[in-house]
């Protein structure tokens, strides 16, 4: 239990630390509770003050009760945090609702059904079907009171809302699902067709992917798209969803300030399926929109997107040729990245930054290799198994872009017993195959000389599975060996000569 409050605990800044022990100090009757004592030794960690406050052998019952109620307290102290500080239309319909319940169970009729009413019109707009049955349901039983009331259109807006919320309670069915086979790809490295998956499941329940597409929905959709897509490494496998969305964005565009959360997550997985699929003008179109929505106001958000934004802008602009411009984009990124800015996300600036200058040669990508000072096993962890691959083999080619041919060596040997296993466990041979092909050329920089070795570098740019951009940028490094060009734009003519 300590363990819970001290991750409760985090949740609060210093000033909600001393509100806390203020409420505390107020629900206390009596002069000798000892909650306030145990919280601050919580805060510092103080295990010798523990054991004064309470033996753990003698009084472990009156301890752990103390620690329950302690924890309770904060729970319920959270949740008015949450509260007063939510002020997003979902929770005013919610508390409109709940107001207006009450004014009609204290005989407040008209006032009462002007709140369930704006809290309608709200869960409405918000496609909060679960409030608008109990709204609706509230309405049905005090009808006979509300004289402007047309009972027919009451009942059958109750009908319909009953629909469409047993179609999302059949999707979230439907979502836990297909979220379940998503850890079956991760842990256990089945191969699953995910438009077929999809499709089967939704079938199963009898979902029209047509009527139950809302923003909620939407999102989920394409949260699970992509990260089936990163772990394959093949965003083509999603396209069918790009058409999809788009047309649900504008058919319901003016209801998208309403659903903000979703809308700026569809927005930015649009702009990743976009790039990734190499249509990079749709791309910067949809991070346009989303960065104008980011500029009105929201700070939470902008926060939230603005790294993110930066990554896709940058590699967009890298990949139509423009590598100056990208590299200014990623650069002014992690300029402006804040304490509050994810790590995750700096992170993914830096290794793309990383692989910008691999790509155009430059000897500061060492340098800025070095920025990302974390643990394999943290990145591992935090980014991913092959985020970190990602990382591990652009560290070996630049040792061998800068002839650090022994110590290149030695991380590849390192990078062989540390990834092969799992590679292997994942069916990610074409990883296992590249690094063969490093490894003959750091063994004999003449290879690539021989016909065996340019045409395994040729079969392996010509196979569809490796027509995505990180892939065809690995692939662009060996075959720049080959024909005495810049990665970068070995990596252009690729791109030009794959039809997108």
């Amino acid at each position: 239990m300590a363990d819970a409050i001290s991750d409760l605990l985090l949740l609060l800044n210093k000033d909600d630390i001393r509100g806390f022990k203020t409420f505390l100090k107020q629900k206390n009757k009596r002069n000798d509770v000892k909650n306030i004592k145990l919280l601050e030794i919580i805060e510092t960690d103080d295990i010798n003050k523990l054991k004064k406050l309470y033996d753990p052998i003698k009084n472990r019952d009156a301890y752990h009760a103390l620690r329950k109620r302690l924890h309770d307290s904060l729970l319920f102290f959270l949740s008015n945090k949450v509260f007063e500080r939510d002020n997003s239309e979902a929770h005013e319909a919610l508390r409109l609702f709940v107001v207006g319940r009450f004014l009609l169970e204290s005989q407040f009729i008209k006032i009462g059904f002007k709140c369930l009413q704006r809290a309608e019109d709200k869960a409405l707009v918000l496609e909060q079907f679960s409030l608008l049955n109990e709204i609706l349901q509230i309405r049905l039983q005090y009808a006979h009171l509300d004289l402007n009331v047309n009972l027919e259109l009451l009942i059958d807006r109750f009908t319909e809302n009953q629909q469409k919320l047993q179609q999302e309670a059949k999707f979230q069915i439907a979502y836990a699902l297909l979220r379940s086979a998503l850890q079956d790809i991760h842990l256990k490295a089945k191969i699953i067709d995910i438009n077929k998956l999809i499709l089967s499941v939704l079938s199963k329940y009898s979902i029209s992917l047509d009527d139950l597409l809302s923003f909620k929905s939407l999102y989920q959709l394409l949260y699970i798209a992509n990260e089936y897509a990163a772990i394959h490494q093949n965003y083509t496998l999603v396209r069918s969803f790009l058409k999809t969305a788009d047309n649900f964005l504008m058919k319901y565009d003016e209801q998208s300030a309403h659903q903000l959360f979703y809308y700026l997550h569809i927005l930015y997985y649009l702009a990743n399926f976009n790039l990734r699929n190499g249509f990079f003008n749709e791309s910067i179109g949809y991070l346009e929109r989303l960065n104008e929505v980011l500029s009105q106001g929201n700070t939470v958000f902008r926060v939230q997107f603005q790294l993110r934004c930066h990554l896709l802008m940058a590699l967009n602009f890298h990949y139509l040729g423009d590598g100056v411009k990208g590299l200014s984009v990623l650069r002014a990124g992690i300029k402006q990245a804040s304490p509050k800015s994810s790590e995750v996300d700096l992170a993914d600036l830096q290794l793309c930054l990383v692989m910008f200058l691999t790509q155009f040669e430059d000897k500061t990508a060492l340098i800025e290799l070095r920025q990302l000072i974390r643990t394999d096993a943290w990145y591992e962890k935090k980014m991913g198994m092959l985020w970190t691959i990602r990382k591990s083999l652009l560290e070996i080619l630049i040792h061998i872009q800068f002839d650090h041919i022994d110590l290149a060596t030695l991380k590849l040997k390192s990078f062989v017993g540390r990834y092969k296993k799992y590679l292997l466990n994942v069916k990610e041979n074409r990883v296992i195959d590249f690094a063969k092909l490093v490894e003959k050329y750091l063994l004999n920089p003449a290879v690539i000389q021989g016909k065996s070795f340019r045409a395994a570098v040729q079969t392996m740019a010509e196979d569809k599975e490796n027509k995505d951009l990180f892939i065809m940028g690995f692939i662009a490094w060996l075959k720049a060996l080959i024909v005495s060009q810049s990665p970068y734009q070995v990596l252009l003519n690729l791109i030009k000569e794959n039809s997108w």
